[in-house]
């Protein structure tokens, strides 16, 4: 069975500010098959970027948006009061899956929380804190 990868806003901007192709590199990291999943919120945060953000951002937004055609998008309702990071952290509690930021905020809380973040090390490559198993 394929494990569910939860991928944050700012890791479908990697492979165009890093030149990693995040896709292979979570087949190689996490050695099983894996559906990457973004939560609603987060997809409409991209498109928010892709119309409304500075010239740069809006181009890394509409190739990000782009690379989000591979990913299952998930609706999810924040609850009340619950911001983008929350959700996050409460569906990858839920789910039991690892989350793929560069988020240093957002890891923490996961941290917290015990759920595994895969994250670029050194702008090269993808790791993996905590596990998956």
């Amino acid at each position: 069975m394929a494990i569910k990868v939860i991928l944050d806003a700012n890791f479908l901007f990697i492979p165009l500010q890093f030149h990693v192709d995040i896709f292979e590199e979570l087949t190689k990291l996490l050695d099983q098959s894996f559906d990457p999943v973004l939560l609603l919120p987060t997809y409409q945060e991209i498109q928010r970027i892709a119309q409304k953000g500075s010239p740069k951002m809006r181009k890394l937004a509409s190739l990000a948006l782009k690379l989000a055609e591979k990913c299952s998008i998930v609706h999810v309702e924040p609850l009340s009061g619950e911001g983008h990071d929350e959700v996050i952290v409460r569906v990858a509690k839920e789910w039991g899956c690892p989350v793929a930021t560069n988020d240093r905020e957002l890891r923490k809380k996961l941290r917290k929380e015990n759920v595994p973040t895969i994250f670029l090390r050194q702008r090269a490559y993808l790791d993996i804190e905590g596990s998956t198993r």
